[in-house]
C-alpha cells in the first residue's frame, strides 16, 4: 500500500477542531524549506513554544509539530519568508477555518497596526498565500492565473469553486446526486460527493453495501443506509469524538485518520491522544522512512544540490514576473478608465452633475437611482450608462465602452480622472518595486550559477574518467527517464508568453491567446516572409508560422507540406473547434500582405481580427488533437503543440483530444502522468505546475487518448 501524502477534507475537518486550542499564541518567527514547507514559530503562554507546520509540496499538510520533530531553521530567508515576519511577528493567532469542504484552510493573525490572513491549499499544485485586511494577496508561493481565479500579490484572492460538502448534504439531495451518476457506488460517493477514495469505501462498509454496485441498482435502502453512515461520520467530527490513529504496513507507516477505520481493520495501528500529534508523528515517520529508502549513490552528497537553489531563484524571478505583469495590468486599466472619461466627457458631466443637483435639494439616493432607472427606459443617453448608484460610498458606476468606472459623485469629471491616473501611478510605483526585486533576485541567481560552474571547473566530470574521445564527439543518448537527479536548465524565449510550438524541422509557430496578443502579433511579430494561418470557423488564434525572430533578417522559406499542416493542425487545435468537441477543422493559410486591419466601408472589425483578402490555401479535415510534454535538453521546461512535433522534442508526451475533462481537471491529470514517468519524482515539479500545463490545452474539455 502506498503511504498516504495529502491529509483529505474530513482530515482537516478534524485538525481544524484541535487547531483552535492554540488561539491566542503569539507568532515569533516564519521560516520557509525548499519553498513548500512553512514554519511558523509561536509562543503560548501555557504551552510554550508551538511549531505550526504547512506543507503545500508532494506531501501536503497542516498541524503543530513537537519541537523535537522540527529540522534546525534553513540559511538566509527568502523574500517570502521575509515578508512573512514583518507581517506576524508579535502577532497574535486568532483562529482558524476551513473553507467549505475544501482542502484550504485559513489561519488568522492579528496585530494593533496590521491582521494577516494565511491561506494554505492543500490541493492540486499546493499553494501558500498571505492576504491583508481587505483579502488582498500580499505575497505567495506560487502565482496563479487561471480564467477562474487569481492568486498574485495586489489582487484579491479569490478562493475555488465551492464543492458538494458530503457532511451537510440533505437526504433528498443526496439522493438527487447519488441517481444522477452512470457509474457505481463507491465512485459516485468518491467524486460526486466529494469523499474521495478511502471515505468512500468506509461510507460502503459501515453501510453494508455492495461498492461495485451500480447506481442504476440502488434504491432508496441503499441511499439511505450510505446517508446514515455518512451522518454517524459527520456527527463524530463535529463532536470532536477522535480516536486517532496511525496504521502500519511492514513496519511502515501508510496511513493517519481521526478515528478507526473498517477499511484500515487488518492493519496494525498505534492510538494517540490528539488527532494533531498522530499527524505529526505520521509524517514525521513518513519523511524518515522515505529518507531511509534512498539507493546508495541515487545522489551526490558531497556536491551543493545548485540546480534545487537555481530553480528556487528562477521561480522566484518567474512569481516576480507575474507580480509585474499584474501591476501592468491594473495601471494600464486605470489610465483607460480615466481616458474613457475624457472621451466621453459631456455624458460623465451630466451624469455627475444630475446627481449632485439632486443630493444639494437633499433627493435621498434611493430616489437618485429610481430616477435614473426611469431615465434609462425612455432612452436618455447618461441615464442609459449607469449600471450602480451607491449611497452609502457617494459613488455612481458608468458603462462606457462597455469599461465600468466607479465614479465619486461629489467630484467633477477632472477630479475623477486624476484619482484614477495618481491610483495606475500608486500601482506602478509597486512596479518599480517589484522590478528592483527582480534584479536582487537575478544577482542571487548568477552568484549560485557561479559558485556552480566554477564546482564543476574544479572536480570536473566525477564520471569524465570512464568517457573516451568518441563519446565527447557523439554524446551518448541520455535516458532522463530512468535518471535519479536532473538538472533544471530554464529558458527565458521571448515568444513564451504566446501559444508557441516549434515545427519538426525547427521553424518557430507562435499564435494569440486573446484579441490583445493577435493584435500584437500581426502589429509587431509578422514579418514579410511568415506565413498567416487561421480557421475557417470563428473563434480562432491568429496564427504565424515564422521565417525568423523578432530582430532577425529572413529569406523567402521553401515551406515543407509537413510543417505547414503543423502550423494549420496547431491554428485549428486551439480554437473553437477543440472548445465545440470536434474532431477535426479546416484552416487557410495566406501571405501577411493579405491580412490587413482594414476593412471594407460600412464595416467595422472587432479587436484582435483582421481582413484577409486575396488567395487563400486550405487545410481540410485537420485532426484537433495536440501533445503535451517535457522537454529535458537542452533546456528543462513544458512544451504543448502537434503530437507529430512535440514527439521530436519531449522526453515524453501524453496526446489530448477534444473530451469531457474541464481544462484544469485535465492539466490536473496530464501533471501527474507527467511526474509518475520520471524516476526523479521533484523533477517535473520544480520545472513546471499544472496551471502552466494548462496553457498549452485549447480551451474546453480534453481527455487523453495515450495513457
Amino acid at each position: 500500500m502506498d503511504p498516504k501524502r495529502e491529509l483529505s477534507s474530513i482530515d482537516l475537518r478534524a485538525l481544524v477542531t484541535e487547531l483552535g486550542r492554540y488561539e491566542g499564541a503569539k507568532v515569533d518567527k516564519a521560516y520557509l524549506y525548499d519553498d513548500d514547507l512553512l514554519r511558523l514559530k509561536l509562543r503560548d503562554f501555557d504551552r510554550g513554544r508551538v511549531e505550526l507546520m504547512i506543507e503545500v509540496g508532494d506531501v501536503k499538510r497542516a498541524h503543530v509539530a513537537t519541537p523535537e520533530h522540527v529540522a534546525d531553521a534553513p540559511g538566509r530567508p527568502p523574500n517570502f519568508a521575509k515578508m512573512l515576519r514583518n507581517r506576524l511577528s508579535g502577532a497574535d493567532f486568532a483562529g482558524v477555518e476551513q473553507y467549505e469542504f475544501d482542502r484550504i484552510l485559513t489561519f488568522r493573525f492579528e496585530r494593533e497596526d496590521a491582521n494577516t490572513s494565511i491561506v494554505a491549499e492543500l490541493f492540486g499544485q499546493g499553494n501558500v498565500a498571505a492576504l491583508d485586511e481587505t483579502g488582498e494577496v500580499i505575497g505567495s508561493l506560487s502565482t496563479v492565473r487561471l480564467k477562474s481565479r487569481t492568486v498574485a500579490p495586489g489582487a484579491q484572492y479569490e478562493y475555488p469553486a465551492t464543492r458538494l460538502n458530503p457532511l451537510e448534504v440533505s437526504f433528498d439531495a443526496f439522493q438527487r446526486h447519488m441517481g444522477e451518476s452512470d457509474s457505481d457506488v463507491v465512485r459516485t460517493l468518491a467524486t460526486q460527493l466529494n469523499l474521495g477514495g478511502l471515505y468512500a469505501e468506509e461510507v460502503c462498509s459501515r453501510a453494508g453495501v455492495e461498492k461495485e454496485l451500480a447506481i442504476a441498482d440502488a434504491g432508496e435502502s441503499e441511499y439511505r443506509a450510505l446517508h446514515d453512515a455518512i451522518s454517524r461520520i459527520a456527527d463524530r467530527v463535529r463532536a470532536g469524538e477522535f480516536d486517532p490513529r496511525v496504521y502500519e504496513e511492514d513496519d511502515r507507516v501508510v496511513d493517519v485518520t481521526p478515528f478507526p477505520l473498517t477499511e484500515r481493520e487488518g492493519l496494525p495501528s498505534v492510538g494517540f491522544d490528539s488527532f494533531n500529534a498522530a499527524v505529526d508523528e505520521y509524517f514525521y515517520r513518513l519523511e524518515r522512512e522515505g529518507d531511509a529508502e534512498e539507493p546508495a549513490g541515487a545522489s551526490e552528497p558531497s556536491r551543493p544540490d545548485f540546480e534545487a537553489e537555481i530553480a528556487k531563484q528562477e521561480r522566484i524571478i518567474e512569481q516576480q514576473r507575474g507580480a509585474i505583469e499584474g501591476f501592468e495590468e491594473q495601471a494600464a486599466a486605470e489610465r483607460e478608465r480615466a481616458e474613457l472619461l475624457y472621451a466621453n466627457y459631456d455624458l460623465v458631466d451630466e451624469v455627475l452633475s444630475t446627481v449632485r443637483d439632486a443630493r444639494g435639494n437633499d433627493v435621498p439616493w434611493d430616489e437618485i437611482a429610481e430616477t435614473l432607472a426611469a431615465g434609462a427606459e425612455r432612452g436618455i443617453p447618461a441615464a442609459e450608462a449607469v449600471v450602480d448608484v451607491d449611497g452609502g460610498a457617494g459613488t455612481v458606476t458608468v458603462d462606457l465602452d462597455g469599461t465600468r468606472v466607479e465614479l465619486e459623485a461629489a467630484a467633477g469629471v477632472e477630479v475623477n480622472a486624476d484619482r484614477l491616473y495618481q491610483e495606475a501611478k500608486r500601482v506602478e510605483g509597486k512596479k518599480e518595486g517589484a522590478e528592483e526585486a527582480i534584479a536582487a533576485t537575478r544577482r542571487e541567481l548568477e552568484a549560485v550559477t557561479e559558485r556552480r560552474d566554477e564546482w564543476e571547473a574544479a572536480d570536473g566530470d566525477p564520471n569524465a574518467a570512464e568517457k573516451d574521445a568518441d563519446d565527447a564527439e557523439e554524446p551518448p543518448e541520455i535516458d532522463w527517464l530512468s535518471r535519479a537527479s536532473i538538472p533544471i536548465r530554464k529558458s527565458d524565449d521571448w515568444y513564451e508568453r504566446f501559444r508557441w510550438f516549434h515545427t519538426s524541422d525547427g521553424y518557430l509557430v507562435i499564435g494569440g491567446r486573446n484579441a490583445d496578443q493577435n493584435e500584437e502579433l500581426v502589429k509587431k511579430y509578422m514579418g514579410k516572409h511568415d506565413r498567416f494561418f487561421h480557421t475557417q470557423a470563428h473563434g480562432g488564434p491568429v496564427t504565424l508560422l515564422k521565417a525568423a525572430g523578432p530582430s532577425e533578417s529572413a529569406d523567402p522559406v521553401d515551406w515543407r507540406e509537413e510543417t505547414l499542416r503543423e502550423a494549420a493542425a496547431f491554428a485549428v487545435s486551439y480554437s473553437s473547434d477543440w472548445k465545440a468537441g470536434r474532431g477535426s477543422g479546416d484552416a487557410y493559410m495566406v501571405e501577411p500582405d493579405q491580412v490587413s486591419k482594414t476593412p471594407e466601408s460600412g464595416e467595422y472589425i472587432e479587436k484582435g481580427s483582421f481582413v484577409v483578402r486575396g488567395d487563400r490555401t486550405y487545410f481540410e479535415d485537420v485532426p484537433c488533437r495536440v501533445a503535451v510534454g517535457v522537454q529535458c535538453e537542452p533546456v528543462t521546461r513544458a512544451i504543448g503543440g502537434p503530437p507529430s512535433a512535440i514527439a521530436e522534442r519531449a522526453e515524453t508526451y501524453v496526446t489530448l483530444e477534444p473530451g469531457m475533462y474541464a481544462q484544469n481537471d485535465a492539466a490536473m491529470m496530464v501533471y501527474r502522468e507527467l511526474k509518475e514517468r520520471f524516476a526523479d519524482q521533484s523533477f517535473v515539479r520544480k520545472v513546471v505546475s499544472a496551471d502552466r500545463l494548462q496553457e498549452f490545452l485549447p480551451p474546453g474539455g480534453s481527455s487523453m487518448v495515450d495513457v
